[in-house]
């Protein structure tokens, strides 16, 4: 049986958006982030070592990292669903944006997250313009830079297909979802990319996604 081990809004749900897609059984080990720090608790240690989600074990193999876990997932289990034949254009588009959600996109969008937090963290009074100021610099000219040619270079990716690898849904779709539910969360994501927009709502309104967050609880990114 395919154990989850789920942390609260984090990337582990697009395992469980997957498993649904793909009609598994599974089942959930639901975990809590501290309300202070928002980090994993120190029980996901026990399932691998740097005690963070999402983390599958299954009949006694454990792993980690979404990208991996997803192709672990549908290389064992998959049967062809949700991947490109091998050798085919699609098939190389979709190895890279397997990549890019978290070698490319994730990055900014964590500094973001950083920076902003620097700047809403209570500190002495005459540190605050300090600290302000350098993640103020620092957001205006890197972080932003960075999002805003990422953001201009998915939105034109899916002017030439309807999903990441192609004119099918593929597992790439279910790697790309939470960059960019980040990203309308805290990086500006809007109207004003309808394609990626328009992403957001068809994966938000597939059956297997819905399912998946049932079962696997309050998920804040899931809004378009």
């Amino acid at each position: 049986m395919i154990t989850v081990h789920h942390l609260n809004n984090s990337r582990s749900q697009r395992v469980l958006w997957l498993l649904e897609e793909l009609g598994l059984p599974y089942e959930i080990k639901h975990y809590q982030r501290d309300a202070k720090t928002m980090l994993a608790p120190p029980e996901l240690v026990k399932v691998h070592p740097l005690g963070k989600s999402p983390v599958i074990t299954d009949d006694g193999v454990t792993v980690a990292e979404s990208g991996a876990i997803i192709e672990y997932l549908v290389e064992r289990y998959g049967n062809g669903r949700l991947v490109p034949p091998a050798g085919s254009p699609e098939k190389l588009r979709w190895r890279y944006w397997m990549h890019f959600a978290e070698g490319s996109a994730m990055p900014p969008l964590l500094m973001k997250l950083v920076f902003t937090t620097i700047e809403r963290t209570k500190m002495p009074f005459f540190i605050k313009p300090i600290a302000k100021g350098i993640s103020q610099k620092v957001q205006g000219t890197l972080v932003e830079p960075n999002l805003k040619r990422q953001l201009d270079f998915m939105e034109a990716e899916l002017g030439k297909s309807e999903w990441f690898a192609g004119n099918e849904f593929s597992a790439a779709d279910i790697q790309m979802s939470f960059p960019l539910e980040a990203a309308a969360q805290r990086a500006g994501l809007d109207a004003s990319r309808p394609k990626l927009m328009a992403f957001l709502k068809r994966i938000h309104a597939r059956p297997a996604y819905k399912k998946a967050l049932e079962r696997g609880g309050p998920y804040s990114f899931a809004n378009d």
